[in-house]
């Protein structure tokens, strides 16, 4: 049995995306799971204050587990001296983390560089030894250039994709649809035009918030009349997708990612680098929101779901240096 610390992004997240992704860790690595001793660990808050480092304990059973590794979800910022990174480290509170291994993470572009503040951070808390999952060829980029060792294994959403399982996925409409917005990244007349297309051409439409503002956001595009509000909670959305015969449309990534897990087609509306990185490596069902026109086009189409790119031995190799 080995001690693992789970840096766990889903823990405070604003965004349900990252606990699909944690759930999809669960689902496609379960000898993670098994039989070690798991602590979970968060991202999104500090881990202690700097004068409690100082102070052995518990500390210390955190510092030296076996292995520490990040999950997933976009922490690797090109600038880390922000005021409230997704990744709340700084380098005078390294000490716990320090040799942690990537899972499936990517990278926020907030400066052209990755500046030098940033460099010394990564140095100094990621692992030189072992091999670092990363989920696009931006990221991987990073890595490497900082001389570490890094793995495009793409996101841990993706791993259940193979091929048998899109098999499964339908090539044509289904009769409802559930579809979804992003509050911070507004787009009124495209996001309009969006939901128009869905209320045209499927008999139901839901309505699922990842976020906690997106619905306030939907409220401010149209009417409610006709569209039904999903439960804001990852155990309704998953509940709605088994029921079948239900396709998804919005610009949440890992919302549509999750559709396609449950064998739902999907549309993923890209509306920024992070959707369409993932189209580049990937080739997930992707429109750009720029192209919104053309939604009604691709809804009524008959075409398959295929991603490409995931090198599944890579991944297992990945897995294989753990110990466990």
């Amino acid at each position: 049995m080995k001690t693992v610390a789970l840096y766990d992004t889903s823990i405070a997240s604003l965004n349900m995306g990252d606990e699909i992704i944690n759930t999809s860790i669960a689902a496609n690595w379960p000898q993670l799971f098994e039989g070690n001793y798991i602590l979970r660990m968060p991202t999104h808050t500090p881990l202690f204050y700097t004068w409690q480092n100082w102070y052995s304990g518990k500390n210390s059973t955190y510092s030296s587990v076996d292995y520490k590794i990040i999950c997933g979800t976009n922490l690797l910022y090109t600038d880390m001296l922000r005021p409230k990174p997704s990744w709340n480290i700084y380098l005078w509170n390294t000490s716990i983390v320090k040799g942690a291994v990537l899972l499936g993470v990517g990278r926020g572009k907030n400066s052209e560089k990755v500046s030098w503040y940033t460099r010394r951070l990564y140095s100094k808390v990621l692992n030189k030894d072992l091999v670092h999952s990363v989920r696009d060829a931006k990221t991987a980029e990073i890595l490497d250039d900082l001389g570490l060792k890094v793995a495009n294994t793409g996101c841990p959403t993706l791993w259940g994709l193979t091929g048998d399982h899109c098999k499964g996925i339908p090539s044509t409409k289904a009769n409802r649809a559930v579809f979804t917005l992003t509050c911070y990244h507004p787009d009124v007349e495209r996001d309009r035009s969006m939901i128009d297309a869905i209320r045209k051409n499927y008999s139901d439409a839901y309505f699922w918030p990842q976020t906690l503002k997106d619905l306030e956001y939907l409220e401010e595009l149209v009417s409610l009349d006709g569209i039904n509000l999903v439960p804001p909670n990852l155990s309704a959305f998953d509940r709605l997708l088994l029921e079948g015969d239900i396709d998804y449309i919005g610009n949440r990534l890992h919302g549509g990612i999750y559709a396609l897990q449950h064998r739902c087609r999907a549309v993923i509306i890209g509306i920024d680098y992070r959707a369409s990185g993932m189209n580049e490596s990937f080739s997930i069902p992707f429109l750009p929101r720029e192209q919104i026109s053309e939604l009604p086009e691709m809804i009524n189409a008959s075409w398959g779901t295929t991603i490409t790119g995931l090198d599944f031995d890579l991944i297992e190799k990945w897995k294989s240096q753990f110990l466990f």
